[in-house]
């Protein structure tokens, strides 16, 4: 799919479902089953039966308190029934591997539309802070003239 061509899925809306969890930018298996055109339940099964191609560091299940610290933070309501059991977590690394189990066109698609979304938020946050380095040598160098001025007068 080219650029040009219309996304599946806007590039705003696979940011905002990019998380930090544990220090690690992840996505949690209801958005990426939606994003998907599948069940959670059937993301998870597949996930589970290719187990070996989604090590710790790839994927993780985040604790009750983790799940109800999230749930909170983002004002959900806790559905009739609900979940039985907390979301899992996808890194970068374990999105682009769901793309091996999940086999449709929809899935090609979308996993190369969150690729893109994960690369740009990395050049975001490398601009930011790229950004913060330069302010800081500029106060840098304001603090050491105002420094100066006041010795001289």
């Amino acid at each position: 799919m080219e650029d040009s061509q219309q996304s599946l899925v806007p590039q705003e809306r696979i940011e905002n479902l990019i998380i930090l969890v544990r220090g690690q930018k992840v996505m949690l298996d209801q958005d990426l089953a939606t994003l998907y055109g599948v069940e959670t339940r059937k993301l998870v099964q597949a996930v589970k039966r290719n187990i070996d191609r989604f090590p710790e560091d790839f994927m993780f299940q985040l604790t009750k308190g983790e799940f109800d610290l999230l749930r909170s933070q983002i004002v959900t309501s806790k559905q009739r029934g609900g979940r039985r059991y907390p979301p899992y977590a996808f890194s970068e690394q374990c999105v682009a591997m769901l793309s091996s189990v999940l086999n449709s066109k929809r899935a090609i698609h979308v996993n190369i539309e969150i690729m893109r979304a994960f690369v740009r938020l990395r050049k975001m946050i490398a601009s930011h802070v790229e950004l913060s380095r330069k302010f800081e040598k500029l106060e840098k160098k304001i603090r050491l003239k105002i420094q100066g001025d006041f010795r001289y007068s």
